[in-house]
């Protein structure tokens, strides 16, 4: 039988945030059922934290509408909200022992005392802490605080508990503890639960959705059984798990090249001989022999894990990740092979076209055989040819021709690093300037939220006169 179609308690509608001139959230819509478990996953500095506090009207938007049961509630302050929310520090009152902490908001709203012991009782043996009334809430462990903080949160019978990185100050054992028994708490009091973390095994443990952040923007929304084995693109499939993520060019429907062989996959509607990402699980891959392995490497490293071996397998230059219940000697070529089921194909983050800049020369020497022009209120110096004052030029720069500037000058200040995505070869970067977006090939990390100058090597650059009406 059919379940039926649970309401939507809050929906953020075209939500835009901004502080001190930088873009928080840009636009964001979201809609939230009764009784879910939603988990806003993502980076530092990905607004999810802004989120909830927007919904629990901690943070006022500059454009768009929070809904509450079909209402809008912009201006409704926080205490006058049917939400709690539970900080990442808890927030208890050390004076007061743990009946008394719980009890707070019930004796805020003046209820008879009897019905605040029934209550507060109740909450207590649904966290697990009866028998704990009257302990200080000093002499708790963290694990015990953490529930001191839910009972408190769910007491006073919010309709949308939310959740601020809870686990994020216990230890690895009682975290991982602490992921089921907030799940439990909240099937068993069935109210919608708002959670936020940057913890990628959290998110898949604990909900019913989740909803993937990066640089103030929502990436998907699902399952976190959808979020894994059907990421949107390749921010999403690096950040959830871990993957090999390289670049293929899609043949035709359901056939792919990567790494120069071709194999069959499930995908279709790409168009033909389009440049697309590829994603393979390291689980996903089986090791066998090279003559029965669609593509081969050599292993260069095995180490232990447990339940498999992970493998780091150099196919030409670009290192591939292996989980494996059978290990292969270091040195040793191995064959890999994947069901076409496995092998995810997704539009490319950025386009190659956003490296182009389209211009007029501001400044020209002959004697220096150079020309300048405005980038962005930047003066740009091009060195090793001259084009006369006036000229309208397109310049294409692929993406080896961007690196940052390690004197801290640059063509361009401050741009900002907004995903990192390594490719088996390379890192792929995508940074954002005042007016456009840059695609970037890196050997080394780099930090995501960052603002960093950005330099070009025109050497590298394509450039074409454009006619007067062209730019």
């Amino acid at each position: 039988m059919k379940q039926p179609e649970k309401k939507t308690v809050v929906s953020l509608r075209d939500i835009f945030v901004r502080f001190d001139g930088e873009v928080i959230l840009n636009h964001i819509s979201l809609d939230i059922k009764e009784k879910e478990f939603v988990t806003i996953l993502g980076p530092s500095g990905c607004g999810k934290t802004t989120t909830l506090r927007i919904i629990g009207g901690f943070v006022s938007p500059e454009n768009g509408d929070v809904i509450f049961d079909g209402k809008c509630i912009n201006e409704l302050p926080p205490n006058k909200r049917n939400v709690n929310t539970v900080f990442q520090k808890y927030s208890l009152f050390p004076h007061l022992n743990v009946f008394d902490n719980v009890a707070f908001g019930l004796k805020l709203k003046k209820l008879p005392k009897d019905e605040i012991k029934k209550k507060v009782t109740k909450m207590l043996a649904t966290v697990d802490l009866k028998g704990y009334e009257k302990r200080p809430v000093s002499k708790l462990s963290g694990g015990q605080q953490q529930r001191v903080a839910i009972a408190r949160a769910l007491v006073c019978d919010p309709e949308i508990i939310l959740l601020d990185e809870p686990l994020g100050a216990l230890d690895l054992k009682l975290r991982k503890s602490m992921q089921l028994e907030l799940k439990e708490i909240q099937r068993q009091t069935e109210k919608t639960f708002i959670y936020v973390t940057h913890d990628q095994e959290e998110a898949l443990t604990m909900s019913d959705r989740v909803v993937v952040m990066n640089n103030g923007s929502i990436e998907q929304i699902g399952t976190p059984e959808d979020i894994y084995n059907e990421p949107v693109n390749a921010f999403v499939a690096d950040f959830i798990g871990e993957a090999n993520i390289l670049n293929g060019t899609m043949i035709d429907d359901c056939r792919i090249r990567i790494l120069g062989k071709e194999l069959e996959c499930v995908d279709k509607g790409f168009g033909k001989n389009t440049q697309v990402d590829v994603v393979i699980r390291p689980e996903d891959i089986e090791i066998t022999t090279p003559e029965r392995g669609q593509l081969t490497g050599v292993v260069e490293s095995t180490v232990f894990k447990g339940v498999h071996y992970e493998m780091s397998i150099m196919c030409g230059k670009c290192e591939i990740l292996v989980h494996s219940t059978e290990s292969a000697a270091i040195g040793s070529t191995v064959g890999m092979r994947v069901i076409p089921f496995n092998i995810q194909i997704m539009n490319k983050l950025l386009p190659f076209y956003d490296n182009v800049i389209e211009t007029t020369v501001t400044y020209s020497n002959e004697a220096e055989n150079s020309f300048a022009f405005e980038l962005e209120d930047e003066t740009v110096t091009v060195p090793g040819r001259c084009y006369p004052e006036g000229t309208k030029l397109k310049i294409t720069l692929p993406p080896d021709a961007l690196s940052l500037a390690g004197d801290g000058v640059g063509d361009l200040k401050d741009v900002y690093i907004e995903s990192v995505v390594y490719k088996g070869e390379h890192n792929e970067i995508i940074l954002e300037s005042d007016e456009r977006k840059w695609l970037m090939l890196s050997d080394t990390d780099e930090q995501v939220a960052t603002y960093v100058p950005l330099s070009f090597d025109f050497g590298k650059a394509s450039f074409e006169t454009l006619d007067a009406g062209e730019v």
